[in-house]
Formats: structure tokens, C-alpha cells, sequence
């Protein structure tokens, strides 16, 4: 079972595999592409077997590793988005006549949790239209509805309750949940988009665990796509150590005193103290690049630009900025 704060089912995979000497979990498949520089990693949980030992529920995991400097680069930017377009399309495959409705979840006023308000501003939205206009709007273009809910500190109303009463209301026939994530690697923050369609919990990866947004919830299916965009702080002393251990042991003599002191030590155990001991100062402290600004922007064009090329397949990436601009 997966201990280590993360919501990356590509990350449970490999801590999993780390505490069981390099051995895979049974009911799980893992299948890696790469589609236009950006590496796809689809992590499948078949069973309840493997739903336990990765701490994640049976469904399907999609990983996109965006190139390094993609925040920075507008065609990078409008590749990844592509990438995610295609990889999403797969999985709403709806016509043209059914109705998405796309939530971002999130505190717009905390910038590493605003990234589901800000993928919103950049939702084609046409539901309105095509009830209120209909002449004015082709019959290729699909209905969608994008809300932005706040959270439960500022609005007082579980965010689960917010959206199941809309779903309630307007019958969408999918869900699609945008939310900022954690990690356990730093490296990762900001450069992997994550998709499953097993649905969301508002506010975990700060260890908020609010009410579940999926099937079970709701009545209908839910696709949620999300970005880690802080990393726990226990998890970066306790990784920082392993290193600096790693690095004694190379420079050690084996079979000396010293070096068999430190290959004793039980890296288990040492997680467990590192959060003992940091807890009465930093308590739950998440950490976040200084970028993150500039970050939460450009990621947030990319996942909206993928929303409306995966919920609007008759239209071209021309059409839709056409239509937001």
C-alpha cells in the first residue's frame, strides 16, 4: 500500500515497485508512446488487487511528460495541447449532440491551486447558444457548460455538492475535472499532465479529502485531468537524505563499520522519523516552484486548448480560437 503523498498512479507504480524489489503489483499494465515529444504513459489498474497496492482505484492512468521548456515556447504549448486533444478524444468519444460539462476545481486567489479556475476562462463554452441562439450556431459545434466553483473554505458548500446539484440540473452526459495535484518528485512538478477516468478527490493533494467527483457520485461518466504543482516538504528532506546516504556508501569501504551502519538503515523507518520530527514546525508545508505564475498560465492554455479539440472534433484549432478570441 502507498504511503508517500502523491496522486501520480505513475508514481504509486514506481514506489510500489521500489518497496517490492523492482516487481510490478498484479492487475496492472503499463504501456509507454511517444507522439510528437511528448511521452505517453498509460498505467491501467485492472483489479482490486491492484487498486490496494497502488492506493488508487481501479480505472485508467494517462501520462503526458511535457518537454522541459514547453511553458516558455508557444508551439511546444500548441503541440502538447494537440497531444492531450487526441489522448482525451479517446476517451469522451461523444457526438456532436451531447453535453460536457467542464469544472475547474481549485482557489483562483491561491496561484498553485488556481489552475482549474484558469483552464475555465479558456473553455469554449457554447450551451447557452445552442439553447437560447440556436440559428446563430452550427450543428457541428457541441454543447458545453464550464463551471468554476470555488472551494468549500470561501463558498461554505462542499464543492461535490456544488457540482452533483448542476449535474442534477442541466444533465450533462460527461464530466470533465480539472485540478491542481501533488507529487513526490520534484522534477515533476509542472512538467506531466495527468488523465484518468476514474474521477477526482477535491483538495487531496494538499491532504484536503473532500467528497468524490466521479460515476459513483454523480451518475455520470467523469474524466479528470490534472498537474502537480507542489511536492510535500517531508518528502523532499526524506529524498535528500537518501541521496546524501547513497552517496556515503559509494564513498565508504564495504564491509567497514560505517558502511554497514549505513546500509542498515531502514528507509521506511527514516520517512516515518523525518515526519515526526518536522511536524511541530512545518506541519503539512507543500512546496511550489518560484515560476509558478508564468507556470499556471501556460498550462492552463494547454489543458483548455486539449478540452476543446477532444469536445469539439469538427472543428479546427483555427475555428475554436476564432470563436474565444
Amino acid at each position: 500500500m502507498i504511503n508517500v503523498r502523491t496522486d501520480l498512479a505513475i508514481e504509486a507504480r514506481q514506489i510500489y515497485k521500489e518497496e517490492n524489489n523492482d516487481e510490478d503489483t498484479d492487475g496492472i499494465v503499463v504501456e509507454e508512446v511517444e507522439e510528437e515529444g511528448t511521452k505517453i504513459t498509460t498505467v491501467r489498474i485492472l483489479n482490486e488487487e491492484g487498486a490496494k497496492n497502488m492506493g488508487k482505484p481501479i480505472g485508467n492512468y494517462i501520462t503526458l511528460d511535457i518537454p522541459e521548456f514547453t511553458a516558455y515556447d508557444g508551439e511546444l504549448m500548441d503541440d502538447v495541447s494537440k497531444v492531450l486533444g487526441k489522448t482525451l478524444k479517446k476517451l469522451v468519444n461523444l457526438s456532436e449532440d451531447k453535453l460536457v460539462l467542464v469544472v475547474g476545481l481549485g482557489n483562483r486567489k491561491v496561484t498553485p491551486d488556481a489552475l482549474g479556475p484558469k483552464v475555465i476562462e479558456g473553455i469554449m463554452v457554447t450551451r447557452h447558444l445552442k439553447a437560447i441562439m440556436p440559428e446563430t450556431i452550427d450543428d457541428s459545434i457541441a454543447p458545453v457548460a464550464a463551471i468554476a466553483p470555488g472551494v468549500l473554505g470561501i463558498t461554505g458548500v462542499e464543492t461535490g455538492e456544488i457540482i452533483r446539484g448542476l449535474v442534477e440540473k442541466i444533465k450533462p452526459d460527461l464530466v470533465i475535472c480539472i485540478d491542481a495535484l501533488a507529487s513526490r518528485k520534484i522534477e515533476r512538478l509542472n512538467r506531466t499532465i495527468q488523465i484518468s477516468d476514474t474521477g477526482i478527490s477535491p483538495g487531496s493533494g494538499v491532504g484536503n479529502h473532500r467528497m468524490q467527483i466521479n460515476e459513483q457520485s454523480l451518475g455520470v461518466k467523469v474524466i479528470a485531468v490534472g498537474v502537480p504543482t507542489v511536492v510535500d516538504a517531508a518528502t523532499i528532506a526524506n529524498d535528500t537524505i537518501d541521496l546524501v546516504l547513497d552517496d556515503l556508501i559509494r564513498q565508504s569501504e564495504d564491509g567497514k563499520e560505517f558502511y554497514n551502519m549505513l546500509k542498515k538503515v531502514d528507509k521506511d523507518e527514516k520517512s516515518v522519523l523525518i515526519r515526526e520530527v518536522l511536524n511541530p514546525f512545518v506541519k503539512d508545508l507543500v512546496v511550489t516552484p518560484k515560476d509558478i505564475d508564468l507556470m499556471i498560465d501556460s498550462l492552463s492554455k494547454i489543458i483548455s486548448n486539449g478540452i476543446n479539440i477532444a469536445v469539439q472534433p469538427n472543428l479546427t484549432v483555427e475555428d475554436i480560437n476564432k470563436f474565444l478570441n
